[in-house]
């Protein structure tokens, strides 16, 4: 069973939607496409695969499902407007790059896909550091 379409082909519930009924996970203002759409998971994931790990690897490497990863990928392609991880590159590294310069100028240290002091890990035993 589909559900109900108005005129414009537009779900029937379109026309009655404002910013109060949007959907909850999505912050107000927020862009929908680019790499300012991109959730902080997203990004992180879509920069490992830039720099050439596998899905398999990066799952490891977060202490994520193999399927986690994929989907984020999917979300940010679909966001970022490409269809392959070879295209990554030439839309993360100009805005790392503007990023970068952004967080120099501000007197800070830019971290691109780092992971917060909170979540340090020792990769060889997946283990917090330190314990």
């Amino acid at each position: 069973m589909g559900d109900k379409r108005n005129a414009e082909g537009l779900p029937h519930d379109a026309e009655n939607r404002s910013p109060e009924t949007e959907p909850m996970d999505r912050e107000p203002g927020r862009a929908r496409t680019g790499v300012a759409a991109l959730t902080n998971s997203e990004r992180r994931i879509a920069l490992l695969a830039m720099r050439g790990k596998t899905n398999r690897a990066i799952a490891a490497e977060l202490f994520v499902q193999l399927r986690t990863v994929e989907i984020h990928l999917t979300n940010a392609y679909r966001k970022l407007g490409i269809r392959r991880r070879g295209e990554l590159g030439s839309v993360l590294r100009p805005a790392i790059a503007t990023e970068n310069k952004s967080a120099v100028s501000r007197g800070e240290r830019f971290r691109s896909g780092a992971r917060s002091t909170g979540d340090r890990r020792d990769a060889s035993r997946g283990r917090p550091v330190g314990a």
